[in-house]
């Protein structure tokens, strides 16, 4: 990317910091999440404009950093355009490409998609009137060739167990990981009997667990061990966004 691409990206996404808080966004992407398969020379990400009004909109990836820029963020991946015009009830696909550095092949690896969008400025009688930006971001799995099991199997092989609390303070529930594959989740908690039993209330519910590596869901409510049947019980999100409910014994 030449200098004058990235300083104008960056007066892009300045423009946006300064004027960004609650809005609502118009410029739609295509899907919940993205996956790349290592063997493909590039991926497309449809962005539609549902809006009333043309908007400038900027795409870039970063590897977790919420507060990355498209100049401060490194990965291996091209973007283009990555910047561009939409008009309204019009669509623009993004192509993502890989640039071929080395990352792992026994595994999954996680970036994330930005989309940020900035609508036009608005002539209102000459007043001054203060402009939003809205960032969007969906998670991209790299997923490299040849990775044993699938990722539809993935979920069965987690396994569950219950532990203390943050804190020590009431009960968790931690998942372990063992397949190459993240698994994404919608909903996490426990059934004790004919009870469910949710994650306690932080932001959005569900989360997910990295490949060979745990998570663990604090509970609502739940202040002690309970006796009796208990299960895992969770949604898992899919490559195309559907949820599967599912339930699982707990290891002790």
């Amino acid at each position: 990317m030449n200098n004058v691409m990235r300083y104008a990206m960056a007066g892009l996404f300045l423009c946006a910091g300064i004027f960004a808080g609650r809005s609502e966004a118009t410029v739609v992407i295509g899907g919940t999440r993205v996956v790349y398969p290592a063997q493909e020379k590039e991926v497309t990400i449809k962005l539609t404009n549902q809006g009333t009004k043309p908007a400038l909109v900027q795409v870039w990836l970063d590897t977790g950093d919420e507060h990355s820029t498209p100049t401060s963020s490194k990965v291996p991946f091209e973007v283009m355009p990555p910047f561009f015009r939409l008009d309204p009830s019009k669509g623009q696909a993004v192509r993502v490409m890989y640039s071929g550095e080395p990352l792992p092949t026994d595994k999954e690896t996680l970036f994330w998609v930005n989309v940020l969008e900035v609508p036009p400025k608005s002539a209102d009688d000459g007043r001054n009137l203060l402009q939003f930006a809205f960032r969007t971001r969906i998670k991209l799995f790299f997923r490299p060739a040849g990775l044993p099991g699938t990722v539809n199997g993935a979920p069965e092989k987690l396994t569950w167990k219950l532990v203390n609390g943050e804190g020590g303070k009431g009960m968790a529930l931690q998942v372990a990981n063992p397949t190459p594959y993240y698994v994404n989740f919608a909903s996490v908690g426990v059934k004790v009997g004919e009870r469910s039993i949710p994650q306690q209330e932080k932001g959005d519910k569900g989360g997910m667990v990295a490949p060979g590596g745990t998570t663990t869901f604090q509970l609502e409510g739940l202040s002690s061990r309970p006796t009796g049947d208990v299960k895992a019980q969770f949604g898992v999100i899919t490559d195309f966004g559907a949820i599967n409910k599912l339930e699982q014994p707990l290891t002790p």
